[in-house]
C-alpha cells in the first residue's frame, strides 16, 4: 500500500514521538508528512503504534491511499524531491 500520512500533533513531545515512529516506515516529504509504501500488516501495526501515541481529542493522523496510477502521476514545485516506491526501507 502506497500512501501519503499527514499529521497534526498538538503536543511537542508528542509530535516528536509520532515523527520517530513515522520515519520506521516511510520517508519525510514535509515536516508533518511522510510517504510510506507498506503491507498491510505492516499498515496495522503503523496505525496501532501511533493511535498508543496520540490523543484523540487534539490530535489527527489522516492516511490518504496512492493507487499505483496516481503514485506515478505525483507532481513537484518547489522544493521537494521525487521518492522511489521501489527503495528499500529497513525498520530498525
Amino acid at each position: 500500500m502506497n500512501m501519503i500520512v499527514a499529521y497534526d500533533i498538538a503536543d511537542e513531545k508528542r509530535l516528536t514521538r509520532v515523527a520517530k515512529v513515522m520515519m520506521d516506515y516511510g520517508v519525510r516529504v514535509q515536516k508533518s508528512i511522510f510517504e510510506v509504501d507498506v503491507s498491510q500488516k505492516v499498515f496495522r501495526e503503523l496505525k496501532s503504534r501511533l493511535e498508543e501515541i496520540i490523543l484523540f481529542e487534539e490530535d489527527g493522523v489522516k492516511y490518504f491511499p496512492l493507487c499505483e496510477k496516481c503514485a506515478g502521476t505525483v507532481e513537484i514545485i518547489g522544493q521537494g524531491q521525487f521518492t522511489d516506491p521501489d527503495k528499500e526501507y529497513y525498520i530498525y
